[in-house]
């Protein structure tokens, strides 16, 4: 219970990064027709992609935070960010200050998708840690969900029709959206006052030089025995644990293979195209012949589909292995857009469209989703885990920020049909590297995988 008290705690990060991720995308009507942007196709693509830029930065600075820090203390910088950045952006009165919050949300969202699973899988024993790093998913897709139902509950509904003048000065246009992103002030709070709670990741301690420290914490996750083995494992790993480690140890040749399996990884995770049908989730669903209001309901229905795949994932991880659902998740992806692709191409509309969108959901979801991170949170060695996983994040968040600024200009120049098309070339590629590069990890400990990593 202890363990999975302070793994919620950190896994809270998830919901925030979830949160602040997916509202924007119920909001989007509105403020666009707010700040008078509907139609511009540049400005759309900045204003949905902004926070990435600070995903971006939060990544790159996560591994220094971190590691001079503590994983505790940046989790805590990283939840305040997120209430500054609530109420900002629900604040703002011009695009240019709406832009700004939403680069300051980004960074939050930034440290908490390396910090909130990095820490999990620190704590947690070799035999549990990929339910466990899995729980940073589930949290995601709660936090994805709780935005999708907020949206739909806070917005009045929108007749069928409506003129960009009448939504701009609808309560929706005016206030609706504001209240979207002040919602994600709550948990937020909660977040920053729970992490106080929570211990300082044993391993960061023991890497500091603090072994004393580190000896309870590990204690009361396994016994006396465990906290002594997990002591010598981990020290046996930091051929100096006062040792600081820079971006600059990553250039080291012994760490180059694991360090290109973590970036592809990452990229492909975006690359894979599923986010897309969360932020342009109005445009998808308008192609198909949905209204607004039919939209905003049809979101929800895909993040319960996501959250309860999400579940599947949990149970399965350590059971089937990473490389097995990695593997289903890529051609399964690429077989539901060649399909979508097909729909579009055929004009078909409605419940078609909806269906396969939500079975593309489903397979990310106990797939690519929460797996990647798993495998990101575990296969980098100890001495350089911070600064190796601030890198993969950071080309995780670079390539979101290309997917989504990149999506409705695709839309535009190959339509709905063609988009999806190059998304599943893209899946199985990624399939074919996955089946020659990932080794499986189930089941080790950190310290093996790290030994296996430097042979394979």
């Amino acid at each position: 219970m202890f363990l999975l008290g302070i793994s919620m705690v950190s896994a809270m990060g998830g919901l925030l990064f979830g949160y602040d991720f997916v509202v924007i995308g119920g909001a989007k009507p509105f403020y666009e027709r707010f700040f008078d942007i509907a139609s511009s196709a540049n400005l759309q693509a900045w204003a949905m992609s902004s926070a990435l830029v600070g995903c971006i930065a939060g990544a790159v600075v996560s591994g220094y935070v971190s590691d001079k820090f503590g994983r505790k203390k940046s989790l805590i910088c990283a939840a305040l960010l997120f209430i500054i950045a609530s109420l900002g952006t629900g604040l703002s009165g011009s695009f240019g200050v709406f832009v700004g919050f939403r680069m300051l949300g980004g960074i939050g969202i930034g440290l908490a998708s390396a910090l909130s699973p990095m820490y999990i899988a620190e704590v947690t024993p070799s035999e549990i840690r990929g339910r466990f790093v899995s729980l940073n998913q589930m949290t995601i897709v709660i936090g994805i969900l709780l935005a999708q139902t907020v949206n739909m509950l806070i917005a009045d509904k929108v007749p069928v029709g409506a003129s960009d003048q009448m939504i701009a000065a609808s309560w929706n246009g005016q206030m609706g959206w504001r209240w979207m992103f002040w919602a994600c002030g709550i948990p937020a709070v909660m977040f920053f006052l729970f992490t106080f709670f929570i211990p300082e990741s044993p391993r960061w301690l023991l890497k500091a030089g603090k072994t004393e420290a580190a000896f309870p914490v590990l204690e009361k996750i396994g016994g006396k025995n465990y906290a002594q083995r997990e002591i010598e494992n981990i020290k046996a790993t930091l051929n100096d644990a006062s040792e600081k480690v820079d971006y600059k140890a990553l250039l080291n040749p012994v760490y180059i293979p694991v360090l290109i399996l973590g970036v592809v990884l990452a990229v492909f995770q975006q690359w894979c195209g599923i986010n897309t049908v969360f932020n342009y989730a109005e445009e998808i669903f308008s192609a198909a012949g949905y209204g607004v209001s039919d939209t905003l309901f049809n979101i929800v229905i895909t993040g319960s589909v996501n959250l309860i795949f999400t579940f599947v994932a949990m149970f399965t991880v350590d059971k089937w292995g990473r490389k097995k659902l990695m593997l289903f998740g890529s051609i399964g992806l690429a077989l539901s857009y060649l399909l979508l692709g097909g729909a579009f191409f055929f004009h078909l509309k409605g419940i078609a469209v909806l269906a396969l969108v939500v079975t593309s959901i489903a397979v990310f979801a106990m797939s690519l989703g929460p797996i990647v991170w798993v495998i990101l949170s575990e296969i980098f060695p100890n001495r350089i885990r911070g600064a190796a996983m601030a890198l993969a994040t950071f080309a995780l968040w670079t390539a979101c920020f290309v997917l989504t600024y990149t999506f409705p200009l695709l839309n535009k120049s190959l339509g709905a049909a063609g988009t999806f098309w190059v998304y599943s070339g893209v899946c199985l590629l990624g399939f074919i590297f996955i089946l020659l590069k990932l080794p499986e990890t189930k089941g080790k400990s950190l310290e093996e995988i790290e030994k296996i990593m430097r042979l394979f």
